[in-house]
């Protein structure tokens, strides 16, 4: 049986989440094709259809867990000037809810431990996808009149990525909520946003 486009589009979205869900679960190392297929409800037979190899999978899917980052980027600060906004972001990236939903966040956080031994394809993905992210917030910042925004972006992405990943392998409950409290404090007193 044939499929139109749109249905083979949605299928390879469906894979693309169901892959995007796994390695931020379980690394991309693990990763399993066939695991992949069937959490999408497909057999694993119709992978080819959609990907060459699991490597064109796995940086396909890292393409799929920025655009999910940017939009959620967009979401947070959605109708708010460019300081509330960023204070929103900033509050929904260092929050409890966040650092819990480890299947579900930020693939800065996820992989950039794995990324120095992954294949090129992912790598450039990845970095794409940081670029993307880097340059949202970088406008934000632009906007609130930081001269070099860009860098700005670049150092709030390292400590919300680094306090959020410290926050995670804290075993302590209390001590991991420090962590996320005082980075979001520091923040937005760094860059002038409003707590």
């Amino acid at each position: 049986m044939r499929y139109d486009t749109e249905h083979k589009q949605k299928t390879r979205g469906k894979v693309l989440q169901a892959a995007a869900n796994a390695i931020r679960a379980d690394g991309p190392d693990r990763v399993a094709v066939a695991g992949v297929m069937a959490e999408a409800g497909l057999t694993h037979g119709g992978f080819y259809a959609h990907f060459s190899s699991k490597d064109d999978l796995v940086a396909a899917a890292i393409g799929e867990m920025f655009e999910d980052a940017r939009a959620r980027v967009e979401h947070e600060t959605a109708g708010r000037g460019p300081a509330e906004g960023l204070a929103a972001y900033i509050d929904f990236y260092l929050s409890k809810k966040h650092r819990d939903a480890r299947g579900a966040g930020c693939p800065m956080a996820a992989l950039s431990s794995d990324l120095p031994r992954m294949a090129d394809a992912a790598r450039e993905q990845f970095a794409a996808g940081a670029q993307k992210v880097s340059a949202t917030l970088g406008g934000k910042l632009a906007a609130l009149g930081h001269a070099d925004a860009e860098a700005g972006a670049r150092s709030m992405m390292a400590e919300l990525i680094g306090a959020l990943s410290l926050a995670r392998v804290e075993l302590d409950a209390k001590r991991s909520d420090a962590i996320l409290a005082a980075s979001r404090g520091q923040l937005k007193r760094r860059f002038g946003l409003p707590s």
